[in-house]
C-alpha cells in the first residue's frame, strides 16, 4: 500500500501549474509568501508595503472627492462642527476628535472563537479635510500577532471609535484574537459609537447595510462591489493560490464601507447638533426626539416630536400611522415630564382619536383617567375613562397588576363621587 506521501507526489507532480512558495530572502518581504509559478509577486497589485511583518495598504481620499451628494471635505467639516453631540448617541460617554472609523473583513460571518479578522481597515479625517484609510492584511497566520500590534497603534490613538455593528461583532472578534495572543485589548476603554443602532431608528429597519444606507442617505452608489458573503471564500482562495487579484475587490469593498461609515456618522451627528429643522422627514425627526429623550434633554425632544407630527401630517399608510402614534405618545410623556399636563392630555386624546395599538390606547385612557381625577378634578370624566380602562384590562390580555390598579382607581373615583354627592346633600 502506497504511503500518503507517495499519493501526494502523484497528485502534485513537478512542473505542474501549482502555487509555488517564494523563498528568496533579502527582497524586503518575509520569506514564505505564496507566489505563482512565474515568480511574480502577487501582492504588488494591492499597492501596499510590509511594515514589521504586517502588510499595510494606505489610501487617501481628497477633500474635493465626491461622496454621493456631497464631498469628503464637507463631511469632515460637518463632523468637526457636531462631534460635541456624540455623547447623545454613545451612552453619554464624551467623545473627541479624531474619530477613528474601523471595519473588519473576517473568515466567517457569524463570529465565534474560530473567526479571524484577516483585514482590519481604519480611517480618519485629516486636518486638510481629506480621509486617510489604512488597511492591515493578514497574509500568513503566523503574522497575526504583528498585525494586531499595528492595529492597536491605529485604534489606541482615537478620541472615539466608530463602527457599524462593531459592539456586537467587530470589537468582540478583535478582542478574542488579542486575548488568544495574550495582548491587551485597550480599545475596550475607549468611547465607541456603533452607528448601526441609531441608523436603524433614523433610516432603515430592514436591510440595514452600509451599501443600502449610503444610497438612501448619502446618494452614493457602488459599482462592481463584491458581495459580503463571498469575502471569506475569496480570502481562503488567496491563501491556497497566492493570487492577490482575489483580494483587490475585497480591499475596495472595505474602503467603501469606511467612507460610507464616515458619511453616515457625519450626517447623524449633524442632525443631532442641528436640531429638529435638520430632520428631512418624520422618521428622522422621531428618531431625533428619542435621542434627546434618552439624553434627558426633554425640551429638545418636544421640539423633535412636534416636528415629526408636522412632517408626517399628510402621510398615509401603516408606517406613517406608526410614526405618528409613536410621536404622539412620546410627546405626551415628554410634556408630562415637563409638568405640562394639559398638553399631554391633548396628545393622549389625539392618540385615541386616530386609533392605535391596543396597549398604547389603554395607556392613553389610563393617563386621561388620572389627569381628570387629579389635575382637572372632573370626576365624571375621570370615571368614564376609568370604566373604559377597567373594561379593556379585564376583557383583553393585560398584566394582572395593571387590571387590579385599574379597578382600584375606579373604586376610588366612585368613592370620591359618592362623598361629593353626600356633601352636596348636606350643604343643600
Amino acid at each position: 500500500m502506497s504511503s500518503l506521501r507517495d499519493r501526494l507526489r502523484e497528485v502534485i507532480k513537478p512542473g505542474s501549474d501549482v502555487v509555488q512558495t517564494f523563498r528568496s530572502p533579502g527582497v524586503g518581504r518575509p520569506e514564505g509568501l505564496h507566489y505563482h509559478s512565474g515568480g511574480i509577486p502577487s501582492l504588488d497589485m494591492l499597492g501596499g508595503e510590509w511594515r514589521d511583518r504586517s502588510f499595510v495598504v494606505e489610501r487617501r481620499v481628497l477633500p474635493s472627492s465626491r461622496c454621493g451628494r456631497t464631498t469628503i471635505g464637507d463631511l469632515a467639516a460637518r463632523l468637526e462642527a457636531s462631534v460635541h453631540e456624540a455623547p447623545l448617541i454613545c451612552g453619554g460617554v464624551a467623545a473627541r476628535m479624531p474619530l477613528v472609523f474601523f471595519d473588519l473583513e473576517t473568515t466567517g460571518l457569524s463570529g465565534g472563537a474560530g473567526t479571524q479578522a484577516f483585514l482590519v481597515g481604519s480611517g480618519r479625517f485629516d486636518d486638510d479635510g481629506g480621509f486617510t484609510m489604512r488597511q492591515h492584511l493578514l497574509v500568513r497566520h503566523g503574522d497575526e500577532r504583528a498585525m494586531l500590534h499595528a492595529v492597536a497603534e491605529d485604534l489606541n490613538s482615537a478620541g472615539a471609535l466608530v463602527s457599524f455593528n462593531g459592539k456586537s461583532f467587530d470589537a468582540p472578534v478583535l478582542e478574542t484574537r488579542y486575548l488568544f495572543h495574550r495582548l491587551d485589548w485597550a480599545a475596550a476603554e475607549q468611547p465607541h459609537i456603533d452607528v448601526l443602532h441609531p441608523a436603524r431608528r433614523f433610516w432603515k429597519e430592514d436591510e440595514c447595510s452600509l451599501a443600502v444606507l449610503e444610497q438612501q442617505v448619502l446618494g452614493a452608489w457602488r459599482e462592481d462591489d463584491v458581495a459580503g458573503f463571498e469575502i471569506p471564500s475569496r480570502y481562503f482562495q488567496f491563501l491556497r493560490s497566492g493570487d492577490a487579484c482575489l483580494l483587490t475587490a475585497v480591499l475596495e469593498h472595505n474602503r467603501r464601507d469606511l467612507i460610507s461609515l464616515a458619511g453616515l456618522t457625519s450626517r447623524l451627528l449633524e442632525i443631532v447638533a442641528g436640531g429638529p429643522d435638520y430632520a428631512e422627514n418624520a422618521r428622522e425627526a422621531l428618531a431625533l426626539g428619542h435621542v434627546y429623550a434618552r439624553g434627558r434633554e426633554t425640551r429638545r425632544a418636544i421640539g423633535a416630536f412636534e416636528r415629526a407630527l408636522t412632517l408626517g401630517a399628510k402621510k398615509t399608510g401603516r408606517r406613517a400611522a406608526e410614526v405618528r402614534a409613536d410621536a404622539l405618545r412620546s410627546l405626551a410623556l415628554s410634556y408630562r415630564r415637563e409638568r405640562q399636563h394639559d398638553e399631554a392630555a391633548r396628545c393622549w386624546i389625539a392618540l385615541i382619536d386616530m386609533g392605535c395599538a391596543e396597549n398604547v390606547e389603554r395607556e392613553a385612557i389610563e393617563a386621561l383617567a388620572i389627569h381628570h381625577e387629579h389635575r382637572v378634578r372632573d370626576l365624571t370624566s375621570a370615571k368614564a375613562f376609568a370604566v373604559e380602562n377597567v373594561a379593556r384590562t379585564s376583557a383583553r390580555v393585560a398584566p394582572a397588576q395593571t387590571a387590579e390598579a385599574a379597578q382600584r382607581r375606579l373604586a376610588r373615583i366612585e368613592r370620591k363621587i359618592n362623598e361629593a354627592e353626600r356633601l352636596g346633600e348636606l350643604l343643600g
